[in-house]
């Protein structure tokens, strides 16, 4: 049996209802988030589509979480024209996206109108849409629910899944409840495993719990298989009762993400659950050609390799395993981690709330612990994210709010008034979308459609930048990742062989290269035997040699002397003090974004500004020099 993007949803949930055994996800968007850093190229993924859509599987999640800001902020690629190409080569496949409920693609809330739109547009290519929220607060989804049950699409509400003493069956089976009476019982509903926890026989109990209570309730599993025992729990999963699974292709699978397809089959068989739809032949001709180009891709593989039976302590979801890591080790702050993991993380998650370490809950508890293990200071520099999460604009927290001393170190000895007066939920205005069109086609001086007008929406930078890059190179998805993530440079008169993802072949020469009067660099290829010359401009080159990195503790000192530094990579969002601007001790500066958080820069001393060394969409490490003060003498 194959359910296939013709099939009308109430006849594909019968089906699925109706059906003796399980069936499959190829969860490829989050394989390459947990385990390749989001950098799997859409060359890559046209050169399996076919095998793909021979696999027979329900589905493949080849959209949403962060993949859409990184389609276009790293691959340089459009998200709706990626879902438009590979329709055409997978036509009997339906596609699945991650949705987080009011903030969509993104990290904050979005207005609702513009919710709406987006789930529009996205909805003409995606059948199937899994929507969840960090803090399992259902209002915050309704929005999303409606407009996929409009478009006539699956709805997948989530409920997002942990471990501790809160997290009951009496807790999750109550919570379905809540998202049915919203939805009604034509739902599939997500059981989303985002960490890998729990044991087997954990996740039977709580399948079983709900299908006790819901009968006819279709649950599609979601795990990582971090500690290595996703397998196990997948099993489980359907010998409970679970009708959908998720899983990756074997070539690719890594320690964060999902487990491999094959592997997982094969467990099920051996209990007597067979596959339904699945064409095995298809499954291996997918990583037969998956390991070649694999090698590729070893820059966004953790630095670290092997399973880690530690998440159920630390609780880092797959998707934020291999950049925290990365994080570490470009901060210099690697031999922390075992503290940060196995010590202040956890301590961070109880204090506040053991809610569901998943985006952006993850990144305020990840930022929160690191901050303090680093600094020593423990809530007194807290980002404006765990500030909103104390004022439940995220939502109200499910189980217990934090202990009044966390309030008192983020906000005060005011704490009580700011408590009063500033909490509750976050609700965006509703925007001019007309007049947003307006701006970004005088942006970008031409006119723009409403798919480019929901991508500037989400991320208006970055989209921008995307647009002029596009429009000024062409489109990036014609290189392989061998050419495209190459590291080391190109040698003149080197010649570069590739396939396109339709299989043609293709060269560069390298040819010289001359400096122009006004210091941009031109550059001479043959593509394909035609002469292409490339201008650019080489970054400043005062900066040859790299500064010895500060050390937080030096950052600290520098501060109190009014030489305000970045404790942080991030890049610059707003610079809220220019030159001769007087400032007082604790306003804030500049406003850094890093790990999907924005961090406040605040001033340790009262005086004048007498430098500003950073502007907005500036990329900064730690270290970097933002703003010079001179003190008050006192």
């Amino acid at each position: 049996m194959r359910i296939t993007p013709d099939i009308p949803p109430e006849q594909g949930l019968k089906m699925i209802r109706e059906a003796k055994g399980y069936f499959i996800t190829n969860t490829e968007r989050d394989l390459s988030q947990s385990d390749f850093k989001n950098r799997i190229l859409l060359h890559t993924e046209l050169l399996v589509a076919e095998e793909r859509d021979e696999a027979g599987y329900f589905s493949i999640e080849i959209s949403g979480g962060a993949s859409i800001h990184v389609d276009m902020l790293r691959k340089q690629v459009n998200p709706f024209e990626k879902l438009k190409i590979l329709k055409k080569h997978m036509p009997r496949t339906m596609f699945q996206t991650l949705c987080r409920g009011v903030n969509l693609f993104g990290y904050r809330p979005y207005p609702e109108n513009v919710i709406r739109l987006t789930v529009r547009e996205f909805a003409k290519y995606i059948e199937v849409w899994r929507v969840f929220d960090f803090l399992n607060y259902v209002p915050n989804m309704i929005p999303v629910f409606e407009e996929v049950k409009k478009a006539g699409r699956y709805l997948e509400p989530a409920i997002c899944f942990s471990t501790g003493p809160e997290h009951t069956d009496e807790f999750y089976v109550k919570k379905v409840k809540e998202i049915i009476d919203v939805t009604g019982p034509d739902i599939i509903l997500a059981i989303k495993n985002h960490s890998g926890l729990g044991t087997p026989a954990r996740i039977g109990r709580l399948i079983r719990a709900i299908l006790d209570k819901f009968p006819d309730l279709i649950i599609h599993y979601h795990g990582h298989n971090t500690d290595g025992n996703d397998v196990g729990r997948i099993v489980a999963a359907v010998k409970a009762g679970a009708k959908i699974v998720d899983a990756g292709d074997h070539a690719m699978t890594g320690f964060f993400g999902p487990p491999p397809i094959l592997t997982v089959i094969q467990a099920l068989a051996d209990e007597g659950y067979e596959p339904e739809g699945i064409n095995i032949d298809a499954v291996i001709a997918t990583s037969d050609k998956l390991k070649r180009v694999r090698p590729a891709y070893k820059a966004f593989e953790s630095q670290y390799k092997g399973f880690d039976p530690t998440v159920h302590i630390h609780k880092l979801p797959g998707g934020a395993m291999g950049s925290s890591f990365e994080q570490a080790e470009k901060g210099g702050f690697l031999d922390r981690m075992p503290e940060i993991l196995m010590k202040e993380l956890p301590r961070v998650h109880k204090e506040l709330g053991n809610f569901w370490s998943v985006t952006p809950g993850s990144q305020i508890l990840w930022t929160t612990a690191v901050t303090h293990v680093l600094t020593g200071i423990r809530y007194k520099n807290a980002s404006e994210d765990l500030k909103r999460l104390l004022l439940e604009r995220y939502g109200p927290f499910p189980f217990y709010r934090p202990d009044d001393e966390i309030y008192r170190a983020v906000f005060g000895e005011k704490w009580k008034r700011i408590v009063l007066n500033e909490s509750g939920l976050e609700k965006a205005e509703p925007i001019d979308i007309e007049e947003e069109k307006r701006k970004l086609e005088k942006e970008l001086g031409r006119e723009v459609t409403m798919e480019e007008v929901v991508l500037y929406l989400q991320h208006p930078k970055d989209a921008v930048e995307f647009f002029k890059f596009e429009e000024e190179y062409g489109k990036t998805y014609v290189l392989p990742p061998e050419v495209w993530f190459r590291e080391g440079g190109f040698e003149v008169g080197e010649t570069i062989r590739f396939r396109d993802y339709t299989g043609k072949y293709h060269q560069i020469t390298i040819g010289p290269s001359s400096r122009l009067e006004d210091g941009a660099i031109i550059t001479y290829f043959m593509v394909d035997y035609h002469p292409e010359p490339f201008v650019y401009r080489p970054e400043e080159e005062g900066r040859k040699k790299e500064e010895k990195k500060k050390s937080i503790e030096e950052i600290m000192l520098l501060a109190e002397m009014g030489e305000v530094c970045s404790t942080t990579d991030g890049t610059v969002v707003e610079v809220k003090v220019k030159k001769g601007d007087m400032v007082k001790e604790g306003d804030i500066l500049v406003i850094i974004e890093s790990m999907k958080m924005l961090n406040n820069v605040e001033s340790k001393v009262e005086g004048e500004v007498k430098e500003v060394a950073v502007k907005e969409g500036d990329q900064v490490k730690t270290g970097d020099l933002l703003v010079r003060i001179k003190p008050k003498k006192k």
